[in-house]
């Protein structure tokens, strides 16, 4: 089977050939009829001392299972992120990370669908929404932001504010729902939000915070990093939140498939409608990781084995 790799820091990507590996106790083998681009993915190439596995969400056909798995069986179609070698053919899901698609349900749907759902309805599930409040979001037209947008209304939230780093965005982010869209370089963000849903962060956090407005709530889930100054807190009386989804995958499993079953209801229901920015072949993997980079997407990119 082929299988993306790179060996240094930056890159390049490159495609080897290398066995179909065997399922281990609780895992599932997969052929990957989609894989989702994700933005830490990419960062893991340009930012990490040590090369490692690229993963991310696969969705495709079962194959074979391991020893244990009780839930799912050969024939099944299933998404669910991979923690090992997802840029691949054939990869490796653990029976815990793994969802079944629907009957009728793209693969490229499943992969845009439910990682970034759950995300984006995580953190809007952090911010504690009140109906009739206003949002905001930041990379309002990323895999996340773009989802977290349309989930902000059918949250109730009264008025949703779309951040996007390049004003060619306006249209997409208006497009899902957004009453007002704004760049990050903007002088002003127009009148205080109740609560930020933050993707970028880094020097973002800033003006995310300023956008509050007295006693709103930052919620954080971006690899980007940061600081806040704890003055800036404490004047308008503001919180910060950090949201990270793998603490709910591990400890509240039960509430990550209630999220999950909430996401396919959404979008059967033609509630939330996620958007594919671009469909790539495997061997195209430095493309599809270019327009992550660029900031280039408006909704999802995903790689085509």
């Amino acid at each position: 089977m082929r299988r993306v790799r790179y060996e240094s820091r930056g890159g390049p990507l490159f495609v080897e050939e290398t066995p179909v590996p065997e399922p281990g106790p609780g895992e599932l083998l997969v052929r990957a009829e989609a894989i989702g681009v994700t933005l830490p993915v990419v960062r893991k190439v340009t930012e990490a001392a040590e090369p490692g596995p690229l993963g991310g969400e696969i969705a495709g056909e079962v194959t074979a299972v391991g020893e244990g798995v009780t839930r799912f069986d050969t024939g099944d179609r299933v998404t669910g992120l991979c923690v090992g070698h997802g840029y691949a053919d054939f990869a490796l899901l653990h029976e815990a990370m793994a969802s079944p698609v629907p009957a009728g349900a793209r693969a490229v749907d499943a992969v845009a669908l439910v990682r970034s759902g759950l995300v984006a309805l995580g953190a809007l599930a952090a911010a504690r929404p009140e109906p009739g409040e206003t949002a905001l979001v930041t990379a309002a037209a990323s895999g996340v932001g773009h989802l977290a947008v349309q989930l902000a209304r059918t949250r109730g939230a009264g008025r949703v504010v779309g951040a996007v780093s390049d004003p060619a965005k306006t249209d997409f982010v208006r497009g899902l729902g957004a009453d007002h869209v704004v760049t990050y370089g903007d002088d002003s963000w127009g009148a205080p939000v109740d609560y930020a849903l933050d993707a970028v962060g880094g020097e973002l956090l800033t003006p995310a915070l300023g956008a509050l407005a007295p006693g709103g709530r930052l919620v954080a889930y971006s690899s980007g990093g940061g600081t806040v100054r704890a003055y800036d807190l404490l004047v308008g009386a503001k919180s910060v939140i950090g949201f990270q989804m793998a603490r709910i995958a591990r400890g509240k499993p039960e509430l990550y498939e209630r999220w999950r079953e909430e996401l396919w209801r959404l979008f059967a229901a033609g509630e939330l409608h996620p958007v594919v920015h671009g469909e790539f072949a495997l061997t195209d993997a430095a493309k599809a990781h270019a327009e992550i980079e660029a900031r280039a997407n408006r909704g999802k990119v995903v790689l085509i084995p």
